[in-house]
C-alpha cells in the first residue's frame, strides 16, 4: 500500500505543535522552536528510526485516532508530514505534532520514509 503524504504541515499542526511543546518547554522556547519548525526544510526518515529515537511506545490499532489515520492511508488520501524536535541534552526525539500518524504508518510500513520537519 502506497502511503501518501502532502507536500507540507498544515497550517494547523504547528499550533498543536506548540501545545505538546509548552508541557515542557518556557513559552518564547516553544515560540522560536515552532518558528524554526516553519523555516526548515523537509526532510524524510524512517518510521522505525523516529520510533527507536523517540523512545515512545507504539500506539496499539485500537487507538481511535491511529484508527482514523489508517483509514485515511486506506482510502489513499494524504497525511500531513511530522514535526520533529531534537532534545539533544536528554538524546532524545520529541514528536511535536503527528505522533498518531506515525504509529498508523508504522501499523502498515515500519520501514516507510516519512517526511517531516526537523530542528
Amino acid at each position: 500500500m502506497k502511503i501518501k503524504w502532502l507536500d507540507k504541515p498544515q497550517k494547523h499542526d504547528y499550533p498543536a505543535a506548540a501545545s505538546y511543546l509548552s508541557l515542557t518547554m518556557f513559552d518564547e522556547t516553544v515560540e522560536q522552536t515552532v518558528a524554526a519548525l516553519k523555516d526548515a526544510p523537509m526532510a524524510e526518515y524512517a518510521a522505525k528510526d523516529i520510533f527507536r529515537s523517540s523512545g515512545l511506545s507504539l500506539l496499539g490499532v485500537s487507538n481511535s485516532h491511529v484508527q482514523h489515520d489508517q483509514a485515511i492511508i486506506i482510502r489513499g488520501e494524504a497525511l500531513s508530514p511530522l514535526l520533529l524536535v531534537r532534545d539533544l541534552p536528554n538524546g532524545k526525539l520529541i514528536i511535536a505534532d503527528g505522533y498518531h500518524r506515525l504509529c498508523a504508518v508504522y501499523s502498515f510500513d515500519e520501514d516507510a520514509m516519512i517526511p517531516c520537519k526537523i530542528v
